[in-house]
């Protein structure tokens, strides 16, 4: 089997990869990256490719999903007070903006 092959995996992997990949790409990321970083995300959970069957394999570990949100608090962690509360201002009159717009 050639390296990047996806037969193993099971229907709801494929999918999974693709709405991770979706997100990520969402966020700006590129397509190649977003994709690989997909497919790590989904082989850290479910221990790589598998074919399906009642008793088969490990329980999924969802921690790589998790992680994404505790790794982008670090972000806000290192601004300022004010960076903070310039940015809660902002985002705070373009809820408004559109608000007003529908």
């Amino acid at each position: 089997m050639p390296r990047g092959d996806k037969s193993s995996y099971t229907d709801k992997q494929k999918r999974k990869a693709e709405h991770i990949e979706e997100g990520y790409e969402k966020r700006g990321v590129g397509e190649k990256e977003a994709e690989r970083r997909a497919w790590a995300t989904v082989n850290a959970e479910t221990g790589g490719g598998k074919k399906s069957g009642s008793g088969r394999g490990k329980a999924e570990n969802h921690a790589p999903s998790r992680k994404g949100g505790h790794k982008g608090g670090a972000a806000s962690a290192g601004r300022t007070a004010a960076q903070r509360s310039a940015s809660a201002k902002k985002a705070a009159a373009t809820r408004k903006r559109n608000a007003a717009a529908h």
